[in-house]
């Protein structure tokens, strides 16, 4: 399972469980405190009937009645009052408190009412809880239900003493029905739910976020893991928190580990590459020693020339390539026309050209205009112009092509010498791998150090571009590869 997918089940897994339980608790809660907040109002309310009906319960005879009496007349008038009014939204129609008086004994003087009609008056109520409880001096309550299956027909009953001094004279109880409040239970029932479906809706929305950004973020240290991996110029993501900060040990972890590769294989290489030059000056200067003739002497003395200005060349490209590799990505980008800088290039090596022979005869020159720093399009060109030289015999051409196609500019160039054996193709450009020069006998040189096509490479690589090789049957033909519009490039690739 993916790391997103994961993430995404734990986050809701935890959610939905959290979820569950609080709105259980809350759904659990609703219903049970409307209970005691009723249960507290009814106890208020028994209190002060028990008060307003003492006087008139401590006149009525043994066995008789309270009918017609002031409380009994009050309760009945209040039962018949109308009311019809709003209580946040919901709206009450009816007077619903059902009031049974009861003697000392627990014998019933008057009713208001049961719920559907009809009265309890003369009933024997002293065992029931309600009466019982309060006649023995206890907090006398109960709950019944009409339908025993069925809850919302419950009706509680909460009983207070009457009176008279410090004797029980009788019990006062007021009874309300559970369904008068069950519409206000359902709607708070109702409210919680939805609030709590929001609530489950927006953590997830946020779950899904959080785990959006995660996943983003690693798929990008991923990409750019990968993209290292493959020797891909990139430059490391920019991350806030944790995973910004992986992203920079990771990339000065690469630096340092490239760094430290780069220097032993250049000082290996270096070391090859300096052997034979620094040989030949040693033996040159050696005879220069000796009593020599001036021929011999001029001949020594340039041959040291000539293998100082190889090390030179050596040098300059080497600390160029370092500059280069060490570079994540452009400094300065411009427009810039390619055909310029095939124009600028080829004037730094036309003498060159003319001192061994081979002219240049343009294929096809289009106007491509890419993206990115003249002088390092101008460095790279000005390597494959020179590669080209050396392998061309005299006499020979130098084919320049400059196309643009859709979202790529290519500058093609193919010499006309021995090419190139094709082992040896895709090793071309890295460092210090060269294969042998021809001489103006035909015969095979000396070979060169490889790093002007590895400056080529690292130019196009900065470029977002690429090098292609290939034989051309005679020639060797190499394309720089830009795209034509580098800013594209760049933040696609990234």
């Amino acid at each position: 399972m993916k790391l997103g997918l994961r993430l995404l089940l734990g986050f809701f897994v935890i959610t939905g469980i959290a979820a569950f339980f609080i709105l259980r608790v809350f759904v659990l809660e609703v219903r049970p405190s409307v209970r005691e907040v009723m249960e507290d109002m009814l106890v208020d309310t028994a209190n002060i009937l028990a008060e307003l009906a003492r006087d008139d319960l401590a006149r009525v005879p043994r066995g008789g009645t309270m009918e017609g009496t002031a409380f009994a007349r009050a309760v009945s008038d209040y039962a018949a009052r109308p009311v019809d009014v709003q209580i946040w939204g919901l709206r009450k129609q009816s007077l619903d408190y059902r009031v049974y008086l009861t003697d000392a004994s627990g014998r019933v003087v008057f009713d208001s009412g049961l719920p559907h009609g009809g009265s309890a008056v003369g009933q024997d109520y002293s065992r029931w809880r309600d009466v019982a409880r309060t006649l023995s001096g206890r907090y006398g309550a109960r709950a019944s239900r009409e339908v025993q299956t069925d809850e919302r027909t419950s009706v509680m009953y909460v009983a207070a003493p009457v009176k008279s001094g410090s004797t029980v004279i009788g019990v006062v109880t007021v009874a309300k029905p559970m369904n008068t409040v069950q519409k206000f239970v359902d709607r708070a029932e109702r409210k919680i739910l939805l609030q709590g479906a929001w609530l489950l809706g927006l953590s997830l929305a946020v779950g899904v976020l959080v785990t959006g950004w995660v996943v983003w973020s690693v798929r990008r240290l991923r990409r750019y893991a990968q993209q290292v991996q493959f020797g891909e110029r990139t430059v490391a993501p920019r991350l806030s928190g944790e995973l910004g900060e992986l992203a920079l040990a990771i990339d000065s972890m690469r630096e340092r580990v490239e760094g430290r590769e780069q220097l032993e294989q250049t000082v290996r290489a270096l070391t090859h590459e300096l052997k034979s030059p620094m040989t030949a000056i040693a033996g040159a200067a050696e005879l220069l020693q000796e009593d020599i003739p001036a021929a011999d002497r001029e001949a020594f003395a340039r041959q040291i020339k000539q293998q100082v200005e190889r090390q030179r060349v050596l040098v300059e490209r080497l600390l160029e390539l370092s500059k280069l590799e060490h570079r994540r990505s452009l400094d300065h980008v411009e427009s810039v026309d390619l055909g310029d800088c095939v124009d600028a290039a080829w004037a730094r090596v036309a003498a060159r050209a003319a001192h061994r022979g081979p002219t240049v005869e343009w294929l096809h020159r289009a106007t491509a205009t890419v993206r990115g720093e003249r002088e390092l399009l101008e460095l790279a060109i000005g390597n494959l112009l020179d590669n080209a030289i050396d392998f061309s015999p005299p006499g020979s051409r130098l084919e320049l092509r400059l196309d643009q196609t859709d979202g790529e500019v290519r500058f093609g160039l193919r010499d006309h010498g021995p090419g190139v054996e094709d082992y040896a193709l895709p090793r071309l450009g890295e460092r210090f791998f060269s294969t042998a020069r021809p001489t103006a006998d035909g015969e095979a040189g000396r070979k060169g150090s490889g790093l002007g096509l590895a400056i080529v490479r690292e130019v196009a690589a900065l470029h977002k571009g690429r090098l292609n090789v290939v034989n051309a049957a005679p020639g060797l033909r190499v394309e720089l590869i830009i795209p034509s519009d580098f800013t594209l490039a760049s933040q696609t690739s990234s």
